[in-house]
Formats: C-alpha cells, sequence, structure tokens
C-alpha cells in the first residue's frame, strides 16, 4: 500500500512537474507571440510614418509644380509679348539704319535747296513793298552769314530760314506801325508809317500835316489828299498801336490790275 502511494504521489509530482513544465512553454510562446506583435507593430507604426511623410513630400512636391506651371505659363505669355516688342524694335532698327544711310544724300540735297530759298526770299523782300525793310534785310542778311558757318548744322540753318518764310508770312495778316525817315519835297521828314498787310502802305508826318502812300509803280511815295486821308491814316494809326478799336477805313489802295 505505501508502495502504491508513493507511486501516486511520484506519478502526481510528474505530472505536476509537466503540468508546470508545460505552462512555462505556453507563457514563453505567448511572451514570444506578444513580443512579435509588439514588433509588427511598432514596424507598422515606423512604415506609416514613412509612409505619411512620403505623402506629405508628394503633396509638398504636387503643390511646388503647380506654382512652377503656373510660373511657366506667366513666361510663356510674357516671352511672346516681348517676341512682339522685340520684332518692333528690329523694324525701327532696320527704319533708322535705312535712315542713317540717306542722311549723307539727304543733307547733300537740303544744302543747295536753302541757299535757293535764302535767294528767292531776297529777291521777294526786294520786289515787295518797303515796310520795315531795314528789319526784314538785317534779319535776312543774319540768315545768309549763317550759311557758311560749320558749327551750325543743316537741320538748324532749314530752321532759321524757314521762321524767315513764316515772318513774311505773318506780314501779309498784320496791321502794324513804325518810325521812318521819308524824303517830303525835298526835305527829310520825320514819319509814322501805316503797314496794312500788303495792301495798302502809308504814312503821315508826325505833325499831320502831309500823307503819302507807296506807289508800286512808280516805286516810290506820294503824296495823297490829305482832306480824304488825313483823318483815315490818323485812325489806322491809332488801331495798330491798340489805342483804338478795329473799323473801317479808306485808304488809297490802287485797282486790280485787269487779267490778261
Amino acid at each position: 500500500m505505501k508502495i502504491k502511494r508513493l507511486q501516486a504521489v511520484a506519478m502526481t509530482t510528474a505530472l505536476s512537474a509537466g503540468a508546470l513544465m508545460g505552462s512555462v512553454a505556453a507563457a514563453d510562446t505567448i511572451d514570444s507571440v506578444l513580443s512579435v506583435g509588439q514588433q509588427k507593430t511598432a514596424a507598422a507604426q515606423s512604415s506609416q510614418k514613412r509612409i505619411d511623410k512620403i505623402a506629405e513630400e508628394t503633396n509638398s512636391l504636387l503643390q511646388d509644380f503647380k506654382v512652377v506651371n503656373k510660373e511657366i505659363d506667366g513666361l510663356r505669355v510674357y516671352n511672346k509679348q516681348l517676341e512682339k516688342q522685340l520684332a518692333n524694335q528690329l523694324d525701327v532698327i532696320r527704319k533708322l539704319e535705312q535712315s542713317i544711310a540717306n542722311v549723307t544724300v539727304i543733307e547733300r540735297q537740303i544744302q543747295p535747296l536753302i541757299l535757293r530759298m535764302v535767294t528767292a526770299l531776297e529777291q521777294f523782300i526786294e520786289l515787295d513793298v518797303p515796310f520795315d525793310l531795314d528789319a526784314r534785310m538785317a534779319n535776312l542778311e543774319k540768315v545768309k552769314s549763317n550759311m557758311d558757318r560749320s558749327d551750325i548744322t543743316v537741320a538748324e540753318k532749314f530752321r532759321q530760314i524757314l521762321e524767315l518764310y513764316n515772318f513774311e508770312s505773318e506780314y501779309s495778316r498784320k496791321i502794324n506801325s513804325y518810325r521812318d525817315t521819308l524824303v517830303v519835297d525835298g526835305q527829310e521828314r520825320e514819319v509814322n508809317v501805316l503797314q496794312i498787310g500788303r495792301i495798302a502802305l502809308v504814312a503821315q508826318t508826325t505833325d499831320s500835316s502831309t500823307t503819302l502812300a507807296y506807289d508800286k509803280e512808280q516805286k516810290g511815295w506820294v503824296e495823297v489828299d490829305a482832306g480824304e486821308y488825313r483823318r483815315a491814316v490818323m485812325e489806322g494809326l491809332k488801331i495798330a498801336k491798340n489805342q483804338a478799336t478795329k473799323a473801317i477805313m479808306t485808304m488809297p489802295i490802287p485797282a486790280p490790275e485787269a487779267a490778261q
């Protein structure tokens, strides 16, 4: 009986030891499984972080790509505009080069033209009614003296002669008066000259006793009827000096010639 009890105890002890060993083995397996799970979880978390980082970088690159695309579109439009401007500038340069090539020819042609204009103007003044003659001839001589100067450009010479032509044209629309000295009855007398465009040129002595008119046919001054023109010339002189308002005046004007 004792032997059976001992066998039973031994068997129980063996079973207990086996159960214990089994429990320990199971615990080790669970720990191993848990450890593997934790490792997988950690690896998954690490992978997710890398995925999130890659996704963030990809999104950032996408935004940069969109921005760069917009800049490229803007640059394309800008380049097209620059191409148009460049084409226009090249056309201007081509025209300027052509003008520069022709400037020597133009200068050679314009210089003789200026000289002919000066000669024509001088002849015109000499044949014209001799009003304010000293001032007109002085202006002409000044321009003539500039024609041979090398320090004055052709353009400036042309401007000066055009200015004289403009002055002569303005005389046709002016009512002007000035002092002068004329020979009246063999004596030099100081007179007030009244110039009405190129229609009439009359004069009156300062004491208003004698009235004269320039006769183109005789190319000289002739005395006119003081009773008819004396007061009209006096009124005309006041108008020229802005001392009276403009009005109709009776002046000794030559009758127009019949057409041939």
